[in-house]
């Protein structure tokens, strides 16, 4: 025989079941809402705009100035007086140590760091030139300059990576000639010398 105190327990376990649904739904829902306003960060991604990064560097805290000049398929100079030409951009221009301090708490920092960075943003099939040039000079010095060619997409890989030394102010090399294919691909990689540097560039 139910007694009545058993009976009013079994009638409430509907009501207690709905209660505890709501609540997981509830719940549930929120959790959600805060995966969309916190989106879960992906580690190791960097998306560059760009599919080719042609960059050299030259000696930290080197006063002297060194240009990257980079000629297009299409015949285009980029330099530091152009910086943009079809598809090639040039992001950095490094004059050595001028201009290279920031003020940080009131106190002036420099940054060592010398580099030009041309990148190639998109696939352009043709011939490149790339060349260095010794624009300026505070040390009279001999500068060896690092070229590096860096394919960004799907992966950074390095291309290519040399040494080339500039003995004396004014002076301009070859650093690297390549071919980029249809697909993309780079092919063709040589340092046969062609003048891009001219009087008429020099003066503008």
């Amino acid at each position: 025989m139910r007694t009545k105190k058993g009976y009013h327990r079994r009638a409430m376990d509907p009501f207690t079941d709905l209660l505890f649904n709501a609540l997981m739904g509830i719940t549930f829902l929120f959790l959600i809402s805060i995966i969309f306003i916190n989106p879960i960060t992906k580690t190791g991604t960097v998306e560059l705009k760009a599919e080719y990064i042609i960059s050299i560097t030259w000696k930290d805290f080197n006063p002297d100035d060194i240009d990257i000049w980079v000629e297009s398929p299409q015949g285009s100079l980029v330099w530091f007086r152009n910086p943009e030409a079809g598809l090639l951009h040039l992001d950095r221009d490094d004059r050595g140590l001028l201009n290279d301090t920031i003020v940080i708490n009131n106190e002036e920092v420099v940054n060592p760091l010398n580099q030009e960075v041309v990148t190639v943003r998109g696939i352009a099939p043709g011939d490149y030139v790339v060349n260095i040039h010794y624009y300026a000079t505070q040390s009279d010095n001999p500068v060896d300059v690092h070229i590096k060619l860096e394919r960004v997409n799907p992966r950074l890989e390095v291309v290519y990576y040399k040494t080339v030394t500039l003995e004396s102010v004014g002076q301009e090399k070859t650093a690297l000639r390549f071919t980029m294919t249809a697909v993309g691909n780079i092919i063709n990689m040589h340092t046969l010398p062609k003048k891009l540097v001219t009087s008429r560039t020099q003066t503008g």
